[in-house]
């Protein structure tokens, strides 16, 4: 196995025998089809549930599209009532705090809350410096403009980002890139996908950031938040669903641990009966 096959420092352990459920990664499916495939029939149904859940992981679900939509909402809602910045601003960044004060208490993941106090952070210290409202929106609307090159860019390259963000959730790690070409070839697709999805919302975005007023584009981009990402996840979803299962480096390496053991003790055995019989 390749040092780029394996878990980083940083990452748990699995738990002992508990690869992903229904892939067939060394054998042959139980529908007949090649090793690394899934089956049509229950197994490839459990991939395709696996992955769903991955994903689901990933991006955060219902409550992280919440999270992500609530400030943005809540500060275009009340400029639309008073025009007043400062308000709007405070008020979109105390929501955010709640948020990960409420994932905090909870005991929960707060990547993806964080993720939406620091847009917020730099919309409200952006638009405080400007003086200019909409301005509130445009960290946001320039990282979706350089993500969307970014998945452009490594797809190009050959190491498309969407794989770099789903291999350690699917602790599949990197292994896709030479172990896997089905899986790679997926997962180009949905950098893709996401990719020019993302460069279609700026093409909407930020001609109305210099014709329209604040809450003309408040709204605007509030409405383009959740379509245009469930898109990009369904067909994510719909990509790696059809593609090869991944291989599970974590049960990989534990089980070389556990082979080394076992040869170790039989080495040792055989020694200890070698030296009996001396």
């Amino acid at each position: 196995m390749t040092s780029v096959d394996k878990p980083t420092a940083d990452q748990p352990s699995p738990a002992p025998a508990a690869p992903l459920a229904g892939t067939g990664r060394h054998a042959r499916n139980t529908a007949g089809g090649r090793a690394g495939e899934p089956g049509p029939g229950p197994e490839g149904t459990t991939d395709k549930a696996v992955t769903e859940a991955a994903l689901f992981e990933a991006f955060g679900g219902v409550r992280g599209m919440v999270e992500t939509v609530l400030p943005g909402l809540l500060f275009v809602t009340i400029y639309t009532i008073n025009k007043d910045l400062h308000s709007s601003a405070i008020a979109a960044a105390a929501v955010s705090l709640v948020l990960v004060l409420v994932r905090l208490i909870r005991r929960d993941t707060v990547k993806h809350a964080f993720s939406g106090v620091f847009g917020v952070a730099f919309g409200v210290v952006f638009a405080m410096m400007t003086g200019n409202a909409k301005d509130f929106y445009l960290p946001g609307m320039l990282y979706t403009l350089g993500l969307a090159v970014a998945y452009i860019v490594t797809t190009i390259a050959g190491v498309p980002l969407i794989g770099l963000i789903l291999g350690p959730v699917f602790k599949e790690n990197l292994s896709w890139r030479t172990r896997n070409p089905g899986r790679k070839k997926a997962y180009a697709k949905a950098s893709w996908a996401w990719g020019l999805i993302l460069l279609a919302k700026c093409a909407i975005l930020f001609p109305l950031y210099w014709w329209a007023d604040t809450a003309q584009l408040g709204w605007v981009l509030v409405a383009l938040k959740i379509p245009p990402f469930l898109l990009a996840v369904y067909l994510t979803w719909v990509f790696l669903a059809k593609a090869p299962p991944p291989i599970d480096v974590f049960a990989e390496m534990e089980a070389e641990e556990k082979a080394q053991e076992k040869a170790k003790a039989e080495a040792e055995a055989r020694g200890k009966a070698e030296a009996t019989e001396a």
